[in-house]
C-alpha cells in the first residue's frame, strides 16, 4: 500500500498487489492486481492481474476480470469486463457486458477520444470500438465486431465494419 490509499472495511487485498494512491471501498476484493491514482466503489472485484490505471473507477458491484486494464475510464454499477479487456477513455454505463478480447481504441495518433457505452449494452468478445463512438442502452454488439460508428439504442449491429442488423423492442 502506498501514498494515500484507503481500504474499506470488509476488503480483502491478495498477495501480489499493488495500491498507490488508491481509494477501495467496503467489500472489495482486489487479487494479484494493481491499482494506481483509481478507485473501487463497494462490492467492486479485480483480478487476477488486472490494472487500474490513472482515473479508472469500477462502481459498485462491477468486476474486471483476469488480464483486464482501464485508464482513465468508468465501468458502470454491476457492469462486468471478464478478461483480456482494455478500456481507455471511456464511460460503461450499468449492467454492461464487456466480453472478452474488447478494446476502446482512443488514440489515433495525435489526440485521445471517448467511448460511452449505454446501460444494459452487450459488447461480444474481441470486438474494437473505435473512439469516438457511442453505444446505445441495451444495444447488442455481435463478437468480432470493428465498431466505427455509433450504434443507436436497442440496435443490433456485427460485422467489419459493425452494420446495425435489425432494432430490439425496447420495453
Amino acid at each position: 500500500l502506498w501514498g494515500p490509499t484507503t481500504v474499506g472495511e470488509a476488503s480483502r487485498i491478495g498477495p501480489n498487489s499493488i495500491l498507490r494512491d488508491a481509494a477501495i471501498g467496503c467489500c472489495c476484493t482486489v487479487v494479484a492486481s494493481v491499482v494506481e491514482e483509481a478507485a473501487m466503489e463497494d462490492h467492486a472485484a479485480i483480478g487476477p492481474f488486472g490494472h487500474l490505471r490513472k482515473g479508472a473507477r469500477l462502481c459498485r458491484g462491477a468486476h474486471m476480470g483476469n488480464y483486464g486494464e482501464m485508464k482513465n475510464s468508468t465501468l458502470g454499477p454491476g457492469s462486468k469486463m471478464g478478461h483480456f479487456g482494455y478500456l481507455g477513455d471511456a464511460t460503461v454505463g450499468q449492467d454492461v457486458n464487456i466480453g472478452a478480447g474488447t478494446i476502446t481504441c482512443n488514440f489515433d495518433g495525435e489526440r485521445k477520444h471517448r467511448t460511452v457505452i449505454g446501460d444494459r449494452a452487450f459488447i461480444g468478445s474481441d470486438t474494437m470500438l473505435v473512439a469516438p463512438v457511442e453505444i446505445g442502452a441495451g444495444a447488442r454488439v455481435g463478437a468480432g465486431s470493428v465498431v466505427t460508428h455509433d450504434i443507436p439504442a436497442g440496435a443490433v449491429a456485427y460485422g467489419v465494419p459493425a452494420r446495425i442488423r435489425r432494432i430490439l423492442d425496447q420495453e
